[in-house]
């Protein structure tokens, strides 16, 4: 009769696994520094590439619009939808500042129409901004791109790629206890991975900062307003009330966040200036 091992037998075989795993993370710099110094060495699982994960998110980013047109909610307000994607269109030359392959990626930006206050950027430019947050808001364009710069930031930088590392790496320890037993096919199914970093699991309070202090830089570099960042988030918090929205749920305080974005669009305020005299 097959018996199951023991839990402190899997341990002992996945454990060395899961050290050669940690140990196999590679130290990336994703993105040039920019006026607003973002310059922390991030840490990637060689299991994860970010080829892999940007093919994900295609495959993710479709199902996502066809899941939104089936419902009839995809890019309604044709005005709305001209509106984001001008705003786009001058938020991404302005990312070379940071990443030079950047405006060349085969960037897609869609609205759906949800009341929602939330916006997503996936893995190599696939943007989604939800109408609610426009509407609700009484969004200006220089709000909206201060809210889109954040979301391309965190696609720079590669932040899901860093969520997924840590997702695959503690999975790690699951598909060596399947291969102990037999089973187990130790696949990585990117288009699921590559949904649920973006819309499934929180950013960091880091990976926010980061976004907040590059979509400033980015907005400013595109001619829009720097300063429009602290207006967006005095709006999210208000719009809150004592519960804040759920784009929200994980990042900094509404009042750490407005000083942190104080100084930062303060800092580029130079690039603006620059810009409006092109």
């Amino acid at each position: 009769m097959f018996r199951l091992p023991s839990p402190a037998i899997l341990l002992r075989v996945a454990a060395p696994v899961l050290v050669v795993a940690l140990a196999a993370c590679q130290s990336v710099q994703t993105t040039q520094s920019g006026v607003v110094g973002v310059d922390r060495v991030q840490r990637m699982s060689p299991l994860v590439s970010e080829a892999e994960l940007r093919q994900g998110a295609v495959q993710a980013y479709s199902q996502e619009l066809a899941k939104e047109r089936q419902k009839g909610a995809l890019n309604v307000d044709a005005a709305m939808t001209q509106r984001v994607r001008g705003i786009a269109n001058r938020l991404i030359p302005a990312s070379g500042a940071f990443r030079p392959d950047a405006p060349s990626w085969p960037w897609e930006v869609n609205v759906i129409r949800s009341d929602t206050l939330n916006a997503w950027c996936m893995p190599g430019g696939k943007i989604a901004v939800y109408s609610g947050l426009i509407t609700k808001l009484a969004l200006n364009d220089d709000e909206i791109a201060a809210i889109m710069g954040h979301e391309i930031s965190h696609a720079l930088r590669e932040h899901s790629r860093e969520r997924a590392s840590e997702q695959v790496t503690a999975g790690l320890g699951i598909q060596v206890g399947a291969a102990v037993l037999g089973g187990g096919k130790t696949t990585i199914d990117f288009a699921q991975l590559a949904y649920q970093v973006t819309m499934g699991l929180p950013n960091s309070r880091v990976h926010e900062s980061e976004a907040d202090r590059m979509g400033v830089e980015l907005a400013a570099r595109a001619g829009y307003d720097p300063r429009a960042a602290v207006s967006v988030w005095q709006k999210m918090a208000k719009a809150g009330g004592s519960k804040q929205p759920e784009w929200l749920s994980t990042h900094p305080s509404a009042e750490t966040r407005i000083r942190d974005l104080e100084v930062y669009s303060a800092r580029v305020m130079p690039l603006y200036e620059q810009s409006r005299r092109r």
